[in-house]
């Protein structure tokens, strides 16, 4: 199954894809409206199949003319896995850790797929980081790695947009990685059954005004999906609605000489073979 969620006329909805990629879809407004994905996942896959049959009654939703949104507007834990590529951790300066190097995203800080990525007025240097989304539906704490994926209800896409200098300011990288508008999450949600598991093998692709800057195999990540679920786990309870953000391929404009920033105008393109291309547009912020 396939959620798109939007907002049409100033009012929230939800669609679903159908045969030859259409979406149908309903407003909150709409009679038989199932209620928004953050809801939906926390009950579960029986409330997520239920949706998709209210959904596939309603009518056609054009993604094109509507505001696509994040597929969850507030997710309980945003956690977040850098230096997850060999080539990233080398190209950063860093020795590759031992360990999953964690951190968080504030729910206030995303956006959805077509949405402006604002590059403030304090900083020129705002970077891309093209990523896989987990999405957990079952929650727990000490998950087995052999049993995580069976608590991943299913994907999206990222694009953890960084103010590099801000990011560096302290030995902690929260607000670097945490302005308003940087977070852009989408285009759709994928449940998992529908694509491989773990989404190993599927390819990474972020491009920047057409050209490809990062192209990677989910594969290559040093903490696959499994991994992150069960080391995170051991500390952390994760919940129904959480969203793992799970690192970032070489490629990243920080590492090129001249560095290379996104700027007002640019268009930046997160594609992830089988789930979309999360599109986003940089724009100045203004005061």
């Amino acid at each position: 199954m396939r959620f798109a969620a939007f907002r049409q006329d100033g009012v929230r909805g939800l669609a679903v894809a159908v045969d030859g990629g259409r979406y149908i879809g309903l407003t909150a407004k709409d009679a038989g409206y199932p209620g928004d994905l953050d809801g939906l996942i926390v009950e579960g896959q029986a409330a997520l199949a239920a949706a998709h049959r209210a959904l596939s009654a309603g009518r056609p939703i054009d993604l094109d003319t509507v505001s696509l949104l994040p597929p969850l507007s507030n997710p309980g834990k945003i956690i977040c896995v850098g230096l997850n590529y060999v080539d990233h951790s080398a190209e950063s300066g860093f020795k590759q850790p031992d360990y999953p190097t964690l951190f968080s995203r504030f729910a206030s800080s995303l956006i959805g797929s077509g949405a402006p990525i604002i590059r403030p007025t304090v900083s020129e240097q705002l970077d891309y980081e093209g990523e896989l989304v987990a999405v957990i539906g079952r929650g727990g704490r000490h998950i087995p790695q052999a049993q995580a994926l069976d608590h991943v209800i299913g994907y999206s896409i990222f694009n953890d947009a960084s103010i590099r200098d801000y990011q560096f300011k302290a030995p902690q990288w929260t607000v670097g990685k945490n302005f308003d508008d940087t977070g852009a999450f989408g285009p759709v949600f994928v449940t998992a059954d529908e694509l491989p598991p773990g989404c190993k093998g599927l390819k990474l692709e972020t491009r920047l005004n057409g050209q490809t800057v990062q192209s990677a195999s989910i594969d290559a990540m040093v903490f696959d999906v499994a991994s992150q679920i069960a080391i995170i786990s051991e500390a952390i309870t994760l919940s129904p609605g959480d969203i793992l953000v799970t690192g970032t391929p070489s490629g990243v404009g920080l590492a090129r000489k001249p560095p290379l920033w996104m700027k007002h105008g640019d268009i930046c393109e997160v594609e992830i073979e089988r789930i979309g291309v999360l599109s986003n547009p940089v724009a100045n912020e203004l005061r």
